[in-house]
């Protein structure tokens, strides 16, 4: 039983997993379009519900995983999750796009007045209060309000990402320099030979066509 209920977790974190490479890569596509001709309101909202959607997706993973890997961990089990390494590195892509969509918003805000005119903004709770009190009617600052948003979303996602870390398997850094040194002289090696081997040809063709002054 315990089996099949581990089992079916890992089949629900796989389809999230999924789901959430599937959502950055439309976010990254979406922020594509801003300023162009297809960009409008509705496509900023488009762009603010799949931010909303993606961060409570990797939060809800982030919620499934750690909690039994730390568990595998104080039970003396190496922590290697693949789940975990895709979520990590999906979360700081993510965090990559957020903080491109934040420059975009600054640089190309968008008049959201007309689309938001009849519904409420983004979050309206203290534009409700300012209206009771004050007695009139204040529009949402859908811009600044993204800003604030899309801040508040990079620490969460960086909080996560933090909280992750300590389980992600390191490589050696040294090993991986002596890989890259390796890998370079042998590619300087190779170079030299094909300029030597360049190099005989030129001559050999050469000493071909050149006739001797005694004949």
């Amino acid at each position: 039983m315990e089996t099949h209920s581990h089992a079916e977790g890992e089949t629900n974190v796989h389809a999230l997993i999924t789901e959430i490479n599937g959502q950055v890569a439309l976010f990254r596509d979406l922020l594509i379009h801003i300023g162009t001709a297809r960009d409008c309101p509705e496509m900023r909202e488009k762009v603010r519900k799949l931010r909303r959607t993606c961060v409570d997706a990797c939060r809800h993973t982030s919620q499934l995983l750690l909690p039994q890997i730390r568990s595998a961990v104080a039970e003396g089990i190496p922590a290697d999750h693949p789940h975990l390494v895709l979520l990590f590195f999906m979360c700081q892509l993510f965090i990559r796009e957020l903080a491109k969509c934040s420059r975009l918003v600054q640089l190309m805000p968008m008049d959201m007045t007309g689309y938001f005119e009849n519904r409420a903004g983004p979050s309206n709770l203290g534009n409700v209060i300012s209206q009771i009190l004050l007695c009139k009617t204040i529009a949402p600052d859908f811009n600044q309000e993204e800003i604030h948003s899309i801040a508040k979303d990079t620490q969460e996602l960086s909080r996560i990402v933090s909280e992750m870390q300590e389980f992600i398997p390191q490589q050696d850094s040294s090993i991986e320099r002596a890989e890259a040194l390796i890998a370079e002289n042998g590619q300087q090696k190779d170079r030299k030979k094909k300029r030597r081997n360049s190099l005989y040809r030129n001559v050999g063709s050469f000493c071909c066509i050149c006739r001797p002054n005694f004949l």
